[in-house]
């Protein structure tokens, strides 16, 4: 089994990919002719980072959800980026109309990491990479 992609269920596709580029400099790698579903390149080859509307999430799977963006509190996963600079990208995402939830910080092994929450609700972790 590998990893392939994640899916981010939103109001919005066009918007969430135009978002993810200003916030987090990912650029749109493709986004259907209908709106529904879009992708942005992660620079990861063979993984994934994908956006759908919730009308087609919904019929996909068959069953409702709770949607990141119409809940109070971020949802209980994340998605991960590890950056150079934190802070930077911290202050760009927050800059881009992403919600500050946690300043950047250095953990007691070494890894910095900060939390930002998107307009359509996802929550994202900035993160230099672990040595």
């Amino acid at each position: 089994m590998n990893f392939a992609y994640t899916l981010v269920y939103v109001v919005d596709v066009a918007a969430s990919l135009a978002f993810f580029e200003r916030a987090f400099g990912l650029p749109a790698r493709f986004l259907h002719e209908s709106g529904a579903y879009g992708e942005v390149d992660t620079g990861a080859s063979g993984t994934k980072l994908a956006f759908v509307d919730h009308a087609t999430a919904r019929d996909s799977v068959q069953h409702d959800y709770v949607a990141a963006d119409a809940s109070a509190q971020p949802l209980g996963m994340e998605i991960g980026f590890t950056v150079a600079n934190v802070p930077a990208a911290f202050d760009r995402a927050v800059a881009a109309g992403a919600r500050a939830l946690a300043a950047p910080v250095t953990k007691p092994w070494g890894q910095t990491v900060a939390y930002v929450r998107c307009p359509d609700g996802t929550l994202v972790e900035l993160c230099t990479a672990m040595a």
